[in-house]
């Protein structure tokens, strides 16, 4: 029992000793079909086109905003470009029938302002 106390934590300690990575690069480029008028937007230029997000979330140096209309959620993906959080990816729920984002979707969300929820 006392050494597989010693291996546990001999375990733990490897793997709180590896680097946690804060300058990882940016992902790919979107792919073909990103909707052009959004992709590449700042924050508050997207603010500005759809209000207030619904939902939104920090983590390891990307944001997640998420909006909601009667029948769709759109996701947009923001990653720090040239110190400016702007959007990199949009994908929306259910998606469109041959890209991520849907543009009915999108449509919808437009000059609307969304709710604020917790």
């Amino acid at each position: 029992m006392k050494r597989l106390a010693i291996v546990l934590v001999l375990l733990l300690g490897a793997c709180s000793s590896q680097p946690r990575g804060t300058n990882e690069p940016l992902p790919a480029p979107p792919p073909a079909g990103e909707p052009a008028d959004l992709v590449g937007l700042s924050g508050p230029q997207l603010q500005a086109k759809l209000g207030m997000a619904s939902f939104s979330r920090r983590e390891n140096g990307s944001e997640l905003w998420r909006y909601d209309s009667r029948d769709c959620r759109a996701f947009f993906f923001l990653y720090a470009e040239g110190g400016t959080m702007r959007v990199r990816h949009v994908e929306t729920a259910p998606h469109g029938p041959t890209v991520a984002a849907d543009p009915t979707c999108l449509s919808a969300l437009r000059g609307k302002p969304a709710s604020r929820t917790s």
